[in-house]
């Protein structure tokens, strides 16, 4: 396989160095168009938020102002904008000063997202914070009290910031940072990967050949702009081509998912992507008589990403949405992360996604076979990069058809990570190729993702995949909320202390049966709806999760923990956290509606609840079971 050249797909004059040139030509040719439009929530009077790239490149260099006379050239600069126009205008505005954007989720009073914001500010040494006027007054008080009461705050909503004639274009060089994006930590704490302008030409120009992209093409999306995705891939991206992006709130389509297809079809959106559950939602949540207003004939490219792509869901999606023009080839599985910018493979949007029907058996010995048992959609093949599959912990390239780590080589591979060269080292240091801690296959040159390093279960010489089981788990009964469960394993028998430590984990089914009495216990944490649950029973749904487990996987399916929704954490993303969950649990914090426990791993939580009472577990007869009925 070899590395195709790179030329960035724009027809701007000449050929950009940066990122800032493409935009700054951009606004020239395109003054008086929209650039973006934000579609607030539904409400009494609210009407869309309009910003023209004229309107785009003023504001920025009023920002950019700022910034210089502040200090922040060259200096990390935090984002901390609700949805909205006022954060493209800030992020292009640390483009125009020479600054580094950093975005972030505004902080909330949500104690993790608090914790983990005010990491992200110490991490990257940002000299300035940005919002919007409604949020400044609350970002200055609680710097203030995480001790950073110098960081300088800016409102860039206002209309008199800087002096938009005073601007000077910044001398920016290809290798400089454009922005870090902060990677959403579902296996370790986040770490800013920097992204350098040539990064960032170099995978727009990817996503522009791999999609088909064009001057004034309509881009949508609702994914948060700290996303990815969101930012790359429906707010730069659009900048990139000289398209419009149409935005609305993460918020606006969790309420009513509908709203998604709607904009898609009001302002003939071509492309707009988001991870597999939100498809899923769709499903769920949109009403026959939703559908039958909806009109989805513009949409031919709707990336899936971000986490696994179920094959039942882009089958059933299509099935269910097709009679609103919806085609069957617009879904285009894709592979990605932050460290390689954005994408590494995607399926051709021209054609229908690859899916294949595998032997369950072979695949947790590590081989791609065909036969029966799992179903898999294939992510596509690279895009202007290498891909390769690597046995784990060694430099040994593996051949097509058997599952290893999957390793990365190309122009989009980013510098990084800010501040941290032992990480650095650890995934970037392999002679150019990116080590992701992702597992795949490749066959035939298509990807296959079939999890993660570090949260591959280990069970009497198999390799199960915890989202399997998950999935297996949330289709026994309609009250446990699809992709709010956390598998993982915990090992008996060792000394006091290893609660907090990470499961050892191994690709190679060789040697994978614990030594001595130590042993491996599966255990689900799945969030459960107590509405839906029937007559309240809450052990008939936990038994119901175990069967469905035993049932497919022929494991012991001993140890299932029901939570109240919003209990199972995920990154910014999307994503489960399942390391985190894990050490919840074994931490003895998460408190249980109804759990039911093998004693083995009750005796790794330290004290037992006071009230248990006997209960059934597939595989494993002598769990008690504990909880609260509703």
């Amino acid at each position: 396989m070899t590395t195709a050249s790179i030329t960035p797909r724009t027809p701007v004059r000449g050929t950009p160095r940066t990122f800032t040139d493409v935009v700054r030509e951009r606004t020239d040719a395109l003054a008086e168009r929209d650039a973006f439009v934000f579609l607030p929530d539904d409400g009494q009077g609210s009407v869309p938020e309009h910003l023209t790239y004229a309107g785009l490149d003023r504001r920025a260099r009023g920002i950019a102002s700022w910034l210089r006379e502040h200090g922040a050239v060259g200096r990390p600069v935090l984002l901390l904008h609700p949805p909205g126009t006022a954060f493209v205008a800030a992020f292009v505005g640390c483009l125009y000063a020479g600054s580094v954007a950093v975005p972030a989720p505004l902080p909330t009073d949500q104690g993790q997202q608090l914790a983990r914001v005010a990491g992200i500010l110490r991490d990257s040494g940002a000299s300035a914070v940005l919002s919007t006027g409604a949020y400044v007054p609350l970002l200055e008080a609680w710097l203030a009290s995480v001790a950073l009461p110098r960081v300088r705050c800016l409102a860039t909503d206002r209309e008199d910031i800087g002096d938009p004639s005073s601007w000077r274009a910044p001398d920016t060089s290809p290798a400089d940072l454009a922005f870090l994006q902060y990677t959403s930590g579902s296996t370790s704490e986040p770490k800013g990967v920097m992204v350098t302008h040539t990064n960032l030409l170099a995978n727009e120009a990817a996503i522009g050949r791999w999609a088909g992209t064009h001057e004034g093409m309509v881009v949508g999306g609702w994914l948060p702009h700290y996303h990815d995705l969101g930012l790359i891939g429906h707010l730069l991206h659009s900048l990139y081509v000289g398209g419009l992006s149409v935005q609305m709130s993460p918020l606006s389509f969790l309420k009513r998912p509908r709203r998604w297809l709607e904009m898609i079809g009001d302002y003939r959106v071509e492309g707009s992507g988001a991870p597999d559950f939100a498809y899923d939602l769709c499903l769920r949540r949109v009403t026959d008589e939703q559908l039958a207003r909806l009109d989805l004939s513009s949409w031919r490219c709707a990336p899936n990403g971000a986490e696994p792509v179920r094959a039942d869901t882009l089958r059933a999606f299509v099935e269910r949405f097709s009679p609103a023009g919806l085609r069957r080839e617009v879904f285009a599985p894709c592979y990605g992360l932050a460290e390689t910018t954005l994408l590494v493979t995607g399926a051709d949007p021209a054609t229908e996604p690859t899916i294949r029907t595998v032997d369950a058996a072979a695949l947790e010995q590590g081989v791609l076979a065909v036969g029966e048992g799992r179903t898999l959609a294939g992510s596509g093949s690279a895009r202007d990069c290498e891909v390769r599959i690597v046995a784990p912990g060694t430099d040994a390239p593996l051949a097509d058809g058997l599952v290893g780590e999957i390793w990365v080589r190309g122009p989009s591979v980013t510098a990084g990570y800010f501040g941290n060269d032992a990480a650095t080292a650890d995934c970037f240091g392999a002679d150019g190729w990116l080590r992701t801690g992702d597992l795949g296959v490749l066959d035939a040159g298509e990807l296959f993702v079939t999890g993660r390093l570090k949260e591959v279960i280990v069970l009497a010489g198999r390799n199960l995949y915890p989202h399997d089981i998950e999935r297996a788990a949330q289709s026994a009964d309609p009250s446990l909320t699809r992709g709010a469960g956390a598998a993982f394993a915990v090992r008996s028998g060792r000394a006091a202390g290893a609660a907090t430590e990470a499961v050892e984990t191994a690709v190679s089914a060789a040697s994978s049966v614990s030594a001595g009495s130590e042993r491996e216990h599966l255990v689900l944490v799945q969030e459960v709806r107590l509405a839906a649950v029937r007559d309240g029973d809450l052990r008939a749904v936990a038994t119901a999760a175990q069967s469905a487990i035993g049932r497919e996987f022929a494991v012991p399916a001993g140890n299932v923990v029901l939570v109240k929704p919003g209990t199972v954490r995920r990154t910014t993303s999307g994503k489960v956290r399942r390391t985190t969950m894990r050490d919840l649990f074994l931490d003895g914090t998460l408190t249980p509606l109804y759990e039911v426990l093998e004693p083995a791993v009750r005796d790794l939580l330290g004290d037992a609840p006071d009230t248990t009472a006997t209960a059934p577990s597939v595989g494993a007869p002598n769990a008690t079971a504990t909880g609260v009925s509703s």
